[in-house]
């Protein structure tokens, strides 16, 4: 076996060899986020059975260690990944100059916004394959035990296929336990293939998952997280009569239920374990350590994407004189804003007008006023913890990614798809319920004027959770709503720039120039080229 010093090239991370098995198993397998082009280590020497799987406690530990993959520094608290999902909408603006080029569609092949990312996936992957296979080998495991183990992995492995088929479409695919030069001429494999086989594995996991969890392990992979998840791949391939069955199940079988409140249903500002996590959330990444994933044990992963969203104090207030008052309101709170107070609402959807009238979740959203002293910027008050034992760089929020009202919403917009809106009115109409005081539930529709709400609908209830821009990706309305669309000074550039090549990422101009065969099924690298 090669020395692990040479297998473990760690960036940030120093971690002595001496540790535990457990620290051990998390080290071979998770992303490290070095420089490194990912085919260029073979990290399988690491997971070799005889070494790792001798138990249940060593296949759960290596499994643990996919997990944690999902917060290191190149993924899902990251700028540049988290831009790459959100940023370019009618619905979040730059406020300074920073971070150009997804906002004004800059992109080129040759940007290395995504290019940790990309290694970081396939990494996860990769170790994901691998741990498969040595789970399947490990004779000291029952039947249950492997499925079990199996289960999870194939929810998080259909995550990152999920990702990586949204951001660049056609995709390096693959399954199974590969070398290192097998990987070095991976070709693209077709969208579809990709998808059928995650939508069969989903499938297989949900027969091999629980439907909830307790005590630690709450926040590991379920049914309904594999449920959600499927369902979310066949609405991104218009399968209407799979999306709603899907969705339906979930709203009629599982035990996640709505929140009465909205403002309770991504509640930041609350400091423990037991608030991080609701009935609503089915699929999300673990940041707060609920779930039992020791991510501590590689430097305690921070989630900087909610610095995008918190104030900085030298912004604010709006007016100077108003600076003792802010000051003051902060210190009495038990808060202070030292973000990056980046990322701020676009014109027109930050503007109350704009919204109905009643719609209790714009004063959730947005936060133009402090304490009865005006903001300069209408900061998404829905993302922010301003909490001051948790300063610049120590956030913990889990990043949630399906929730029960998107379930709601899906399931809406498939039965309209189907049937018209007749029986789609139950579903969002329920969303709506806790939305609005009085209630203003949805009717007298047309199967058409249903499809356009929705467009509005959903960017009101899911706002800055990380569906906007796939969301007018899939309807086929991005360019033309980008080109509509009052952007903030540092943003107007992408009503000129934005082309039909912006759907997609170019693939990273390392990763191709590594393997040219790449290309061979798209030399335009995705009309990059």
């Amino acid at each position: 076996m090669k020395n692990i010093k040479t297998i473990i090239k760690m960036k940030n991370i120093k971690l002595s060899i001496l540790k535990s098995l457990m620290v051990m198993v998390m080290l071979l397998i998770i992303p490290t986020g070095c420089d490194k082009d990912f085919l260029d280590e073979d990290l399988r020497d690491g997971l070799s059975p005889k070494v790792f799987f001798n138990n249940l406690n060593e296949a759960q530990m290596a499994v643990n260690g996919v997990y944690a993959g999902l917060t290191q520094n190149n993924l899902y608290r990251n700028r540049n990944y988290r831009g790459a999902i959100q940023f370019g909408t009618d619905i979040i603006c730059p406020q300074r100059k920073v971070v150009q080029t997804p906002y004004n569609y800059l992109m080129t092949e040759g940007l290395g916004d995504l290019n940790a990312a990309w290694r970081e996936m396939y990494l996860i992957i990769r170790n994901a394959n691998s741990a498969i296979t040595n789970i399947n080998k490990a004779e000291a495991l029952s039947v249950d035990e492997k499925n079990q183990l199996i289960g999870e992995l194939y929810v998080l492995r259909a995550l990152i296929y999920y990702d990586l088929t949204r951001f660049w479409g056609d995709v390096p695919f693959f399954t199974d336990d590969l070398s290192t030069e097998e990987l070095s001429v991976l070709p693209r494999t077709p969208i579809e293939t990709v998808r059928t086989q995650m939508k069969s594995d989903l499938a297989q996991a949900k027969t091999f998952l629980p439907s909830s969890y307790t005590g630690g392990d709450i926040g590991r992979m379920t049914k309904w997280a594999a449920a959600a998840l499927k369902a979310k791949f066949h609405l991104f391939d218009k399968e209407w009569s799979e999306t709603l069955a899907e969705s339906v199940e979930i709203i009629n079988n599982s035990p996640h239920k709505l929140m009465d409140n909205f403002a309770d249903v991504i509640a930041y500002d609350k400091t423990t374990l037991d608030n991080e996590v609701n009935d609503e959330h089915i699929l999300w990444v673990d940041f707060a350590g609920a779930s039992g994933i020791e991510t501590n044990m590689l430097g305690s992963p921070t989630n900087l994407w909610i610095e995008e969203f918190n104030p900085r104090l030298k912004d604010n207030p709006k007016n100077k004189a108003d600076k003792g008052a802010l000051n003051s309101a902060l210190a009495a709170n038990g808060q202070s804003m030292t973000g990056f107070g980046a990322a701020i609402g676009c014109p027109d959807f930050a503007n109350r007008a704009n919204w109905d009238a009643g719609d209790l979740r714009y004063d959730v959203t947005f936060m133009n006023e402090y304490e009865g002293v005006e903001l300069r910027f209408p900061y998404i008050g829905k993302m922010m913890n301003l909490n001051i034992d948790k300063p610049r760089g120590s956030k913990s929020e889990n990043i949630i990614l399906i929730r029960l009202g998107d379930i709601y919403l899906m399931a809406a917009e498939a039965e309209n798809e189907l049937n018209g809106p007749t029986n789609a009115y139950q579903y969002v109409n329920k969303v709506r319920e806790r939305a609005f005081e009085p209630d203003q539930p949805w009717s007298g529709m047309t199967q058409g004027e249903f499809k356009i709400k929705m467009y509005d609908e959903r960017s009101y209830e899911l706002a800055y959770e990380g569906h906007r821009k796939q969301d007018l990706i899939r309807w086929g309305i991005l360019i033309e709503t980008v080109r509509n669309t009052n952007y903030t000074t540092h943003a107007k550039g992408a009503v000129g720039n934005i082309q039909p090549k912006h759907v997609k990422y170019p693939i990273p101009l390392n990763e191709v120039q590594t393997n040219p065969v790449l290309l061979e099924s798209d030399p335009t690298n995705n009309g990059y080229r």
